[in-house]
Parts: C-alpha cells; sequence; structure tokens
C-alpha cells in the first residue's frame, strides 16, 4: 500500500487545485484541510494515549469537518457518526488505548477505504511548519510543498473573503469577518517568508516536492506527471478535468473542466497597490529571489506606507484573537512560525 499524500504551503498558494487534482485519480481520495496538527495536537500529545471519550472527540470532529464541513459544529452530527466511531474504536481490546496521532492516521485510511481509494491526499496549508512531524507519524508519506509568487498570494488572500459571494456558501460571516481582520500586506509578507523558510528547510528531503504554482498553470500535464511520479502512481489524464472553482477573483463554475488559464495582468490591474506590493517585495526580498520571482519597480506614497506601519499591531492583534479557537497550543503554533 502506498503512503499518503500531505499537500502544503502558505494558503492560497494553489494547494486547493491540487487537491482536486490528486482526487480526481481512480485511487486517491482528498482530505479537505483538517488542521489535525494546528488545532488537534501539541508536541506534549505526543505518545499520550487518550480515553475513550477523547479519542470519540477526535474522530468526531475529523469526520464532521471533512463530511459535513470545516465550519459545522460535531454536536450537530454526532448522531450521524457515532456508529463509526463506536465501530473504529470496538475493533481495539478495551486495554489499548490511542494517542491522537494514531486517531489520525486510522482517521486518514478508514475514509479513503470508504471511497473505495487506497491513497489519503491530505491537504492543509499549514501543515508546512510540522512536516517532521508528518514524517515521523508516516514515513512512507509524500509532501508535495505549493509555491507561488507572494504578490500573487497576497492578492487572493485580500479578496478571499469574497469568496462567498463567488459560490463558496458555506463561508459564515463570522469566517469572512476573520479573513477579512487576518488581511494586512506586512502579515501576509511575513506569513509567506515563514512558510517559504519552512519549507526550503526540508526541500533536500527525498520526501519532499516543491512545486511552483506558476508552473503547474503554464504546463499542466507535465507537472502533474512529475507529483504522480513522487508519489508512485501512473498519471491519469482525467486528474486534469477539475472543476473551474476556489478563486478570490472568480465566480465557481462547475460546469467548466480544466486547469483554468490565468491572464497575464500585473497585480496592480487586478487590486494591489503600490504600497502593498512595495511592502510584499521589501519584506520577502531574499525568498522571492531564491525562487525567481523578480520584483517590479513601483512608487509607494509615503502616506500609504505610514498608515500601513501603523495598523499592523492592530490587525496583528485582532487576527491573532479572532484564530486562537483554531490553535491547541498558541505558543507551539507562534513559535513555528516566528522560528
Amino acid at each position: 500500500m502506498k503512503g499518503p499524500v500531505f499537500i502544503v504551503g502558505n494558503s492560497r498558494s494553489g494547494t486547493t487545485m491540487m487537491m482536486r487534482i490528486m482526487d480526481m485519480h481512480p485511487q486517491v481520495h482528498s482530505i479537505n484541510e483538517p488542521h489535525f496538527f494546528d488545532s488537534m495536537w501539541s508536541p506534549e500529545d505526543e505518545g499520550k494515549s487518550l480515553e475513550k471519550r477523547e479519542a470519540e472527540q477526535v474522530l468526531l470532529k475529523l469526520f464532521t469537518g471533512q463530511r459535513a464541513g470545516f465550519f459545522e459544529k460535531v454536536e450537530d452530527h454526532r448522531r450521524s457518526y457515532q456508529a463509526e466511531v463506536d465501530s473504529i474504536l470496538g475493533q481495539w481490546p478495551s486495554e489499548k488505548r490511542l494517542s491522537r496521532s494514531e486517531l489520525f492516521s486510522i482517521f486518514l485510511f478508514y475514509e479513503t477505504k470508504k471511497q473505495g481509494k487506497s491513497i489519503p491526499c491530505e491537504k492543509t496549508p499549514q501543515n508546512i511548519f510540522y512536516i517532521p512531524e508528518i514524517l515521523r507519524l508516516f514515513p512512507d508519506a509524500r509532501i508535495v510543498h505549493m509555491i507561488r509568487d507572494p504578490r500573487g498570494t497576497m492578492l487572493s488572500q485580500k479578496n478571499k473573503w469574497k469568496r462567498r459571494a463567488l459560490g463558496a456558501h458555506f463561508m459564515t460571516k463570522k469566517e469572512i469577518l476573520r479573513l477579512r481582520v487576518n488581511y494586512h500586506p506586512i502579515t501576509m509578507s511575513k506569513l509567506w517568508v515563514a512558510a517559504i523558510r519552512a519549507g526550503d528547510s526540508h526541500s533536500q528531503l527525498p520526501e519532499v516536492l516543491e512545486v511552483r504554482f506558476e508552473d503547474l498553470l503554464k504546463d499542466p500535464e507535465l507537472t502533474a506527471k512529475m507529483i504522480c511520479a513522487h508519489a508512485g502512481i501512473d498519471f491519469d489524464p482525467i486528474m486534469l478535468q477539475i472543476p473551474h472553482a476556489g478563486s478570490s477573483l472568480e465566480a465557481d463554475n462547475s460546469s467548466e473542466l480544466g486547469i483554468r488559464q490565468k491572464k497575464k495582468k500585473t497585480w496592480q490591474e487586478k487590486g494591489l497597490s503600490d504600497v502593498e506590493i512595495h511592502l510584499c517585495q521589501s519584506i520577502c526580498a531574499a525568498a522571492m529571489q531564491h525562487h525567481s520571482y523578480e520584483a517590479v519597480p513601483v512608487s509607494p506614497s509615503f502616506l500609504g506606507l505610514a498608515y500601513s506601519y501603523i495598523s499592523f499591531p492592530i490587525k496583528l492583534m485582532g487576527a491573532l484573537l479572532l484564530n486562537l479557537n483554531r490553535m491547541r497550543s498558541l505558543l507551539d503554533t507562534l513559535k513555528r512560525r516566528l522560528s
């Protein structure tokens, strides 16, 4: 049996598109953003076994997120999944207690087998900060690190709160608020650098494959074949027939299939100001150069820059408060992103 595939990278770097491509493969089933490592696990949990009630709650949360949606409440779906959870836990002797990471592994392969497939493909962008833990838990795993021009990532982040009107009807008002507060050009640039740094520190590992989003758009078939070779599976042309969905700038259209080709426009034309581009290029300069993204000349206004620096700590504090419930260990999460 092949090991699982993990798609990681900075948010809005093409991870969702890559997940959809992999999900089209007859052997692969995608698990969409369970956020296990940052919301259900911490280093202190490793090796600790759970009481039955705790184990139930972990599995119920994983099932709810995958089947009902990330924003759904576990208690609203307990009746739907309780029998499956009891069946899974009943396969082990009463004295055998499972850890959180063991439950996660069980969930991935159970859910994949239930769909008649054999290879789980887990997509959580933030897992870029948990590559050592992934490879320790899944020694035969393959990791696909998606990389995208930080200015393209920033533009997508800036408009992500509009996704509800473009087709993401599941998005709650609270999530829209969180996304609007999250966005700040300095925050987005620093997070991009942190993710790139985390990925680069493991890029020489044979289990890790770097894939540029721009290369995927330019030559989808060649890129998909490279990823299939990395995962140890055969390329299937059907993989590229994915619906047009997930963009922060264009409406979803499930009737159109294939890789949506982006128009060649500058970030200024699409909605980034000179101030945003300047801040991005300044903060991301070294990492951009390393990954062959060239800076463009801009003329940011003094007032615009001053406002950005003054508003940064305020927006950062607001974002931290709105994201607290998404982190199991605040200190561990901050350490990984700031180290």
